[in-house]
């Protein structure tokens, strides 16, 4: 399933993951979450560079920008404590990490398949969530509400891939998509509707495996090429 390389990199990421972990709550260890923190995906960029020599151009560049974007974002939601705006700024920053990902996902666009029985799954769900954000959502409303709709046609992208994809990078995309979802999920209800009790665990891990998934299953469509 996992190259050698892959394997390698699996131990390092999820070290890099686990330091991030442990030193996101504890404040005399800020400096260390500063540098672990943005490390995640700036990992994930090194592999990419170093493996994905062999797939297509456009697929690349959508991949690379869209692992910008979520450096951008992780390091603006770091000093949200400082001003709101970093928040806003974060957000705007991971809805264009996921329109990169939607370009990359499109790529493979199976046009035999329907999404309107994904689509009114995720619609209950967004539905659902959304119930429990709207009464504190204020100036955020139109925003949140925009990035919702980016992040389910991101998951409703990945559900369609399937065209010339193998079956390994197609479940592996596909999950890191639901990852990415639950991720978001977990960050706006902690946000906007309640604390959650190990919310700093719980978003980061799920981030964290979301984009592991998504590089990892775009790396193995080099077995279709």
């Amino acid at each position: 399933m996992l190259t050698d390389t892959e394997k390698k990199f699996s131990i390092l990421f999820f070290i890099i993951v686990l330091i991030e972990l442990l030193t996101g709550s504890i404040a005399s260890l800020e400096t260390v979450h500063y540098i672990a923190k943005p490390a995640i995906v700036i990992s994930l960029i090194f592999l990419f560079f170093k493996t994905a020599q062999s797939l297509p151009k456009a697929l690349k560049n959508f991949t690379l920008l869209g692992l910008f974007f979520s450096i951008l974002g992780d390091i603006l939601l770091m000093f949200t404590e400082q001003s709101p705006h970093f928040f806003t700024l974060g957000l705007i920053a991971f809805l264009i990490a996921h329109i990169m990902y939607i370009m990359v996902f499109l790529q493979h666009r199976n046009q035999l398949k329907s999404p309107l029985g994904f689509i009114i799954v995720l619609l209950v769900y967004a539905a659902s969530l959304f119930y429990f954000l709207n009464g504190n959502l204020g100036d955020m409303l139109v925003p949140v509400i925009i990035y919702m709709v980016v992040i389910l046609t991101m998951a409703t992208t990945a559900y369609l891939r399937k065209d010339n994809v193998n079956i390994l990078s197609y479940g592996l995309v596909f999950l890191g998509a639901l990852f990415f979802l639950i991720s978001d999920s977990i960050l706006a209800l902690n946000k906007f509707y309640e604390p959650l009790a190990y919310s700093n665990i719980t978003i980061m891990l799920s981030y964290a495996l979301a984009q592991y998934l998504i590089v990892i299953g775009i790396l193995k469509l080099k077995e279709d090429y």
